[in-house]
């Protein structure tokens, strides 16, 4: 087996940045006790104030002026770390989250689907990188070597034990996650690199130090198996964003939106399901939440669809009261089924599938301005088409080409000069059962212009000639 684990040095202050969209404003993330407040992480603009993690926010705002501080719940740090798990779903079966701040993942059996490991591991930095979230990455032959191995590497890859082994020889003794006592205690040895306490007898390290030492550089070198509690996907999605004051415009919560779908869509491809009906909840400080319902007639999981027709939907909508949060659910998930392409297809990056713009009007003319229709078994050509959900099959078999593309809304009188006539004429008689019996004779004409009708005569009140409908 062959495991990687990647880390979230700022974990903190990347769940407070990827929910804001002023990454210019220098900014603080607090922690600590209300007599004594300290800076835990700091963004780039605030490091160039001269800020730095570890100060008190008194120094802080004694050495610096202009940022601001925002406290991190741990809760939403948690549901941070829930949406990475779900998004590492979609490239391994077993992922856990045993460590903070950490993601494992077994990876030997993912490496003949997702290619080799460093097209793999590229396609896992850019995925994050779109998430908001910086990382370390580290591979090795079992996971607590991989999660120890990344507090001091980046793009490590040990695709054996041995290698795994020879790499840890070297690491510092403060850095193999030993309890600070023990690691303490092996410095005053003189042990400065783990090699040097690996090399000691068994024995001798089992009467200096509890059991618990030796089982922990067991599981270091893969001699012991770390028991892991795997990650199971939830069955639907529920993600809510503290807005940082209240919003009164549409503008203003699309880049909120954006995140929450984005995060969707990472939810979506872990679970290998679209999405079908999403609710979208904004939250006032007074009065009921406002409710805006997105469906979709078929399930989708691509981020920037879904966020035109949520912004479609969002754009019309009269918000009543100014909104503090923002909540989005998504409960219907049924299975995704991609839609073949050609392979050569023309015009690929102007071209549009009939499926997003479909979505795209029904978000933007409403539900009902959009409709299908469905061929009925009714041989009268203004019965023949009916209005019907999208993808409702019909029963009536024409041949091609014997019925025009368009029909008129009402049939024209047609003058016969000039008219070629292209055959024989084609006789209809029904609709005796609901009183709208037709006796008509159809027969396809040319005009002098070359244009290509079907036209038919009234044989029940003998009259003028009446266009039905032109062909294409």
């Amino acid at each position: 087996m062959l495991w990687a684990c990647i880390l979230f040095p700022q974990l903190a202050l990347d769940t407070v940045l990827r929910e804001r969209d002023d990454p210019d404003t220098p900014l603080a993330v607090i922690g600590g006790p209300t007599q004594r407040r300290v800076l835990q992480a700091v963004n780039a603009p605030a490091r160039a104030l001269g800020l730095r993690a570890g100060q008190t926010l008194t120094a802080a705002r004694a050495l610096a002026d202009g940022f601001s501080c925002v406290e991190v719940e741990p809760a939403r740090i948690d549901q941070v770390q829930q949406l990475l798990a779900a998004w590492a779903y979609r490239f391994s079966a077993q992922v856990s989250l045993h460590y903070p701040r950490a993601l494992l993942l077994e990876i030997g059996s993912s490496l003949q689907l997702f290619g080799p490991w460093p097209a793999f591991e590229a396609r896992l930095r850019q995925e994050l990188a779109e998430l908001g979230l910086r990382q370390r990455i580290v591979v090795a032959s079992n996971p607590v070597a991989a999660r120890i191995l990344a507090n001091g590497h980046d793009g490590l890859a040990l695709t054996c034990p041995q290698a795994t082994r020879d790499s840890l020889q070297h690491l510092p003794v403060e850095r193999a996650g030993l309890p600070a006592e023990v690691a303490e205690a092996f410095s005053r040895m003189g042990l400065r690199r783990l090699g040097q306490v690996l090399a000691l007898p068994r024995e001798a390290l089992a009467r200096r130090f509890s059991a618990q030492v030796q089982l922990h550089l067991d599981q270091l070198l893969g001699l012991r198996t770390l028991g892991l509690d795997f990650y199971q996907p939830p069955d639907r999605f529920d993600a809510r964003l503290e807005l940082n004051f209240d919003v009164e415009s549409h503008q203003a919560l699309l880049f909120p939106l954006r995140r929450l779908i984005n995060d969707l869509a990472a939810f979506l491809g872990g679970r290998d399901c679209g999405v079908q009906r999403f609710e979208l909840h904004l939250e006032h400080a007074e009065g009921p939440d406002t409710l805006l319902k997105v469906g979709l007639l078929a399930a989708e999981r691509e981020a920037a669809m879904l966020f035109e027709l949520a912004r479609g939907r969002l754009e019309p909508l009269r918000i009543p009261a100014p909104v503090r949060n923002l909540r989005l659910v998504a409960a219907d998930l049924p299975p995704f089924v991609p839609q073949h392409q050609a392979l050569f297809e023309a015009r690929a990056q102007q071209a549009q599938p009939w499926e997003q713009l479909r979505e795209r009007l029904r978000a933007r003319l409403g539900d009902d301005a959009v409709t299908g229709l469905c061929a009925a078994a009714d041989h009268r050509p203004e019965c023949a088409w009916q209005p019907a959900e999208q993808g409702a099959q019909g029963h009536l078999v024409m041949a091609p080409g014997s019925r025009p593309g368009w029909l008129l809304a009402e049939p024209q009188v047609l003058s016969e000069v000039g008219l070629q006539w292209l055959g024989p004429a084609e006789r209809i008689e029904s609709g005796w059962w609901d009183g709208g019996d037709v006796r008509r004779d159809y027969y396809r004409v040319q005009t002098r212009d070359g244009l290509r009708g079907w036209a038919f005569r009234d044989l029940a009140a003998p009259g003028p000639l009446w266009l039905q409908g032109w062909f294409a």
